[in-house]
Order: C-alpha cells, then structure tokens, then sequence
C-alpha cells in the first residue's frame, strides 16, 4: 500500500545508510527540476458516481484494482478496506451498476489486492498484502493472504506469509524459470523491513529467501527490467531512504541489489510506484509519487517537491530521472492512454493537500503532449483525501474510465467517498 510513516530513531538501518549514502545517484534535490509550466483545469472532462455500499463511518479504502474478476465481459474492481478488514468485490452487472460483494472478512488490515491465477486451475485467485495495524507498529504482524477462488466465486483464505514485518505489497511472477508462478513481497515495517522472494515448491507450498533488510518498503514492481530475458524486481523504500532498488536476476533466482534513485531529502515522502512503458520505446519505465503525510512526527500537507516522477531506462540496468509535474500529496500513480491519442499518460490523486482550500486538487491528469512534455490537467477538487485509483474500460465504450477509493486520513471529514467510479462527460 502506499503508506509511509517515516521515523527518527536511529538504528542499524541508520547506520547502513550512512555507509552508502556517499553512493547515491544524483537526485532531484541535488540538482532541482525546473516548475511545470502548462496546467490547465477541466473540472468537466469527468464526473464521479459513488459506487458500493453508503458509508456512516470514514472509510478507509487502502487498495482499489480494476479487474474483470469472474471473466463475464464486464469490468468489476477490487477494494481493500483496511479499517474493516474486508477485501470486498465491486461486480458489475449488465446495466452498469455495482454490486457490492465481501470476498473475505478479518482480513488484518488488508492494504494491497493483485489478481492472478496463482493455483493454475484456471479461474482466478486475489493476492492480498495485509498491514494488520496501518499506523506505526514495530510487531512482526503483517501477513501474505491468497483468497483462492474454486471456481464459482466462493473464495478460501490461504495464509501464505505471517508472523513479518508488515506487508505492504506482492506480486507474482516466474522468477527462476521454472514455469509456475513464484512470489514477491515487499514488507514495510516500521523499524525493520523487507524484500523477499517465495519459491513455489508445491499447491500453495513456497519457500521464502529473504533479498534485503531494509524498512519502509511501499511498492515493488516485477519485469524485465535490463533485458536479460529475467524478471527482476524494482522495490520503493520510503522512511529516512527514499530510494528504489533494483534486483537483477540471473534467472535461477538469485538477485543483484543496487541503487537505481535516491533522494538526499528525508522527508521527499515517497509514496507509491508503478512500471510502464511510459515513453514507447519498449523497455518497462518506473513512474512514482512522493507525496505521503501519514508519518507521526511532521504536519500532513502540501510540501514544495511533491509530485510525479519518472524513472526512464536505458535498457542495460540504468534509468533517467525525470521530474513529470507538482501534485502536493501525490499518490497512486497509473500509466495509461487516457485521451487516446497514442502515447501514454499519467493519473494521480492527492492523499494530503490542504483541503481548507476550495480549489486544492484531487484528482489530476498528467497529458502527454508528446518531446517529453507533460501538461498538468486537474480533473477535480472533490472528493477529497482519495489514495488509491485504477483506469480501466468499466462500460464497454471503447474509452477508460477511473475508479478510486478514498482513504480519509485527518480533518475535514467532509466532501469524503469510499468508492467513486468517473466516467467521461458524454460529447468530450
């Protein structure tokens, strides 16, 4: 999940730091991104319609994915709500509403939901990331939660990973070539963390090898990342680092950390991250946020450096930094054609902004207007203090639509959602 609570304390993680610092990358703080020039709004372009259950209490929707998950034509999602534990189906029906449906209760903080086929029986199974408490806990409590569909969308818990650091992310992937699917986690911790990868020894059998210690990991990302023909793993570490690592691996499972980003800012606040081919070129980009205000000791809000970045490869295992655009609070960022002009664009929504200001940005589209130029276009002022988002084809029109989850996190309480589905205005 893309939550980050940065600490103070000093520790052996501290102290790693402070050996390989001097082996940073230069970083947009080192050498500053000049301020994006071309934004414009266009509060029209999309309007939102609550979808699921109506809410009394503040929601707290963690994780939302846009998936077709019992494969009947019509695009569903998945939403983790970590308050009340339940990773609940969102199902569409014919005539486009949305049925709410709990797919698995007691849930321990649910924080991450992947769909894949993980039993290879053919239907598919959800991979959930459990934090177990969201806020600052040092308690080995997070858990690894498989949520196995026999078919007839009646899903099993499988405890997978428990007794860890708090999770916060998985993906699945072959990763030493053996042809069924492995696992990567990404724990966040709090003092301590890590990054693991699960070896698939048998029917919901792994054995776990442990990649780096580290704490604060928020995302990891899965793909060919150096053209090796292996998939190695990008991981996003927030806290004191504020760095992404790279894994390469040799294909028989063993990896090669190094570095790839760095900040020399502690309070850069990274917040979530995503692979895509952003430039077309062929080779899998990392796009990320910073944007996070859910650690314990520094006023939530709007920083200066907030915003989209763009990690751009090189294909031979090393990446360009770019800065995107400002987003005070950015989080979830996702890469997709949105106008579908032929070249990809980024969504992002803001977690923290300063929502005592009618006009702070919620929701927002980074245009890509092509010679690596972006225009920022804000797409809406509420509902406020949304975390999660996903884009996806939700009516069968040809053209996405974005679906996000509101995780309301301090005051205002109001101009709130839990779950919003946002169509394109008819005649845009």
């Amino acid at each position: 999940m893309e939550l980050q609570i940065p600490i103070s304390v000093f520790s052996l993680t501290s102290l790693v730091f402070l050996l390989t610092a001097c082996n940073r990358p230069t970083t947009t703080l080192d050498t500053p991104a000049p301020p994006l020039t071309r934004a414009e709004v266009d509060l029209d372009r999309y309007y939102g319609s609550a979808i699921g259950k109506t809410f009394d209490n503040v929601p707290w929707v963690a994780h939302v994915r846009a998936f077709d998950l019992n494969q009947d034509g019509l695009m569903d999602a998945i939403g983790c709500e970590a308050k009340d534990n339940e990773v609940v189906w969102l199902r569409q029906d014919d005539k486009g509403k949305f049925e709410e449906i709990i797919l698995a209760s007691e849930m321990q903080a649910p924080v991450h939901a992947e769909v894949y086929d993980l039993d290879e029986d053919g239907d598919f199974d959800v991979l959930v990331s459990c934090m177990n408490i969201v806020f600052p806990n040092n308690d080995k409590i997070g858990a690894l939660i498989a949520l196995e569909n026999d078919g007839h969308e009646n899903f099993t818990k499988r405890i997978l990973l428990e007794g860890v650091e708090r999770v916060t992310d998985a993906r699945a992937k072959d990763m030493d070539g053996d042809g069924d699917l492995d696992l990567v986690v990404g724990q966040f911790g709090y003092d301590q963390g890590e990054v693991r990868w699960m070896k698939k020894v048998g029917k919901w059998k792994y054995e776990s090898q442990s990649l780096l210690h580290l704490s604060g990991l928020i995302n990891v990302c899965v793909n060919d990342f150096n053209k090796d023909g292996h998939p190695d793993i990008a991981a996003q570490f927030s806290q004191q680092w504020e760095e992404i690592h790279l894994f390469e691996n040799d294909g028989k499972g063993n990896f090669a950390d190094k570095i790839i980003w760095g900040s020399t800012n502690h309070d850069f606040a990274l917040s979530g991250m995503t692979e895509a081919d952003l430039n077309q070129d062929g080779l899998p980009d990392l796009v990320f946020t910073n944007g996070d205000g859910f650690g314990p000791t520094l006023k939530p809000g709007p920083r200066p450096w907030h915003g989209i970045q763009w990690l751009e490869n090189k294909g031979d295992g090393s990446f360009i930094y770019s800065r995107i655009g400002d987003l005070a609070g950015a989080y979830s960022p996702v890469v997709n054609d949105i106008d579908q002009d032929g070249d990809q664009d980024i969504l992002s929504v803001s977690g923290f902004n300063d929502w005592q200001k009618p006009n702070a940005e919620s929701l927002v589209w980074f245009r890509n207007d092509r010679d690596r130029g972006f225009t920022k276009v804000t797409l809406a002022y509420e509902p406020v203090q949304l975390l999660s988002i996903d884009f996806a084809d939700f009516d069968g029109d040809g053209t996405g639509e974005i679906v996000s989850g509101g995780f309301p996190n301090i005051p205002p309480y109001d101009r709130i959602s839990r779950f919003t589905i946002w169509k394109e205005t008819p005649d845009r």
